[in-house]
């Protein structure tokens, strides 16, 4: 009788099982999904996707995907439902549909890090913190007040590495890009503070698509820690920032500080998360893409005669060949922005954007059910054979040519439009002006060659190491 029961239950079992994988699978639609898999109940194809590539291609996961599935794909990451887009046609569709069909969305384990709560729309958050951040970051500022800032700290850090045997270039560019946005944007000096925010911001990158799972022993949680400290340190400056107005310094903080006493949605919490996110978003891209030109640049000699040409032209043509670079010196540097763009283009350090479906999305015969998260794969259009020739060899002379609609459709490494990166103008300034002050001071030799690493972002599983020399006159 009990061997009865005991198989029973078993069948049982056995049954519920097999339905709940078929219903995870086969996922409800007012139509019919695109082509694709949703991999096992909970964790989907997550495993498959952070798996490591050590390539600058396109990782596998997308690859292989892309190959069998076309342009459009389903899939499923850290327990969302998620149909992934490489269609530059649909992209650029999307994009125009902000607000009606699609909103800016961002991963589970992203919002839960940077503390986005459900009750504030991502898009408002977005909207504000991007409006502070021009105001500080964006092209007017870098103009009258920044370039000359940017290159004072590039000119003291180079000269600070060249007196080493071997400099890790991931770590110390992180170092000086999140110290001098630090100082501009909240006042936080390096030299003086006892807490290390660079080595802690440097651990919380590699939990952005992880589960968010919140055990003692998981990167997630480790993260979580590192996170605390960090934020304790910025409550306490944003406290003292509001009780002692002679600490005024007219920067971000002080600005998002003075805003609390309008806007209701900003918080205590929200403020101290929307500093993290600003200094977080500030250092690591800059510094993965300047890891990369190191490493592209050697192995592309003529590349970098062609840089170091244009920038030493640049001081020969000066009345003082000591003075600052100026604005319209770094609107002049033709090649050196095209070699920033080409880095940039095989970097993908924003290798996908995210967008929530608000209303069922019809497209090449499918439907994308609302509720449905899409991945826009800007990293599959950046290494497109139809769009870039040759798409995973360096070359910069090939900006020269290309035709500025196609560029836009093709190529985002800051977002598009109206959710573009406010950093995006910042950041190319920062890239232009730390390569001009290398190649026209400098020059250098892998010490140890970095392995790239690709998970989600790039990254060095091996980092490069160099050794920096003053150029003799």
């Amino acid at each position: 009788m009990w061997a009865a029961v005991g198989l029973s239950l078993v069948v049982l079992l056995v049954t519920y099982i097999t339905h709940w994988i078929t219903q995870w699978r086969n996922p409800k639609c007012n139509g019919v999904l695109p082509p694709g898999s949703m991999g096992w109940p909970l964790v989907g194809e997550t495993l498959n996707a952070m798996s490591p590539s050590y390539s600058i291609d396109l990782h596998p996961f997308f690859k292989k995907r892309l190959q069998k599935y076309g342009p459009i794909f389903r899939t499923s990451l850290a327990g969302k439902p998620i149909v992934v887009s490489a269609d530059p046609k649909f992209n650029s569709y999307l994009f125009q549909q902000e607000g009606k069909l699609v909103e800016l969305w961002y991963m589970d384990s992203f919002t839960k890090i940077f503390k986005v709560s459900e009750e504030i729309k991502v898009a408002v958050v977005h909207k504000y913190i991007r409006s502070v951040a021009l105001n500080h970051l964006g092209a007017e500022t870098l103009k009258e007040k920044l370039l000359p800032l940017i290159e004072k700290t590039v000119v003291k850090t180079l000269a600070s590495w060249s007196s080493q045997a071997s400099v890790e270039v991931k770590h110390a560019t992180s170092v000086m890009l999140l110290n001098f946005g630090a100082k501009h944007l909240i006042g936080y000096d390096a030299e003086t503070s006892s807490d290390n925010l660079s080595d802690k911001f440097s651990k919380i990158l590699s939990t952005f698509l992880s589960i968010p799972l919140n055990v003692p022993g998981t990167a997630y949680h480790n993260c979580l820690k590192d996170r605390e400290k960090i934020t304790t340190m910025l409550r306490d400056m944003l406290k003292k920032r509001r009780t002692s107005p002679d600490t005024h310094r007219g920067d971000f903080l002080d600005q998002i500080s003075s805003d609390m006493d309008k806007e209701k949605f900003l918080s205590e919490d929200f403020v101290v998360y929307a500093l993290f996110g600003a200094l977080f978003a500030g250092f690591h891209p800059i510094s993965a893409i300047m890891s990369l030109a190191f490493s592209l640049l050697a192995e592309h000699p003529a590349a970098l005669e062609e840089l170091t040409a244009e920038n030493e032209a640049l001081l020969k043509n000066r009345e003082n060949p000591n003075s600052s670079l100026t604005w319209d010196e770094y609107k002049s540097m033709t090649f050196t922005r095209q070699v920033v763009n080409e880095t940039l283009r095989l970097g993908n350090v924003a290798p996908a954007l995210f967008r929530r479906v608000l209303k069922d999305i019809p497209v090449n015969g499918f439907t994308i059910p609302a509720g449905w998260t899409i991945m826009v794969l800007t990293s599959a259009l950046q290494l497109s054979p139809n769009t870039f020739t040759d798409p995973l060899e360096f070359n910069p002379w090939r900006w020269k040519d290309l035709d500025s609609l196609v560029v836009s459709k093709n190529f985002m490494p800051f977002g598009r439009g109206s959710r573009q990166c406010a950093g995006a103008e910042y950041s190319r300034v920062f890239l232009a002006t730390f390569l001009h002050v290398l190649v026209t001071k400098y020059s250098w030799k892998k010490i140890k060659a970095g392995r790239i690493t690709r998970k989600h972002v790039l990254g060095f599983g091996s980092s490069i190491h160099i050794k920096l020399t003053e150029k003799k006159n």
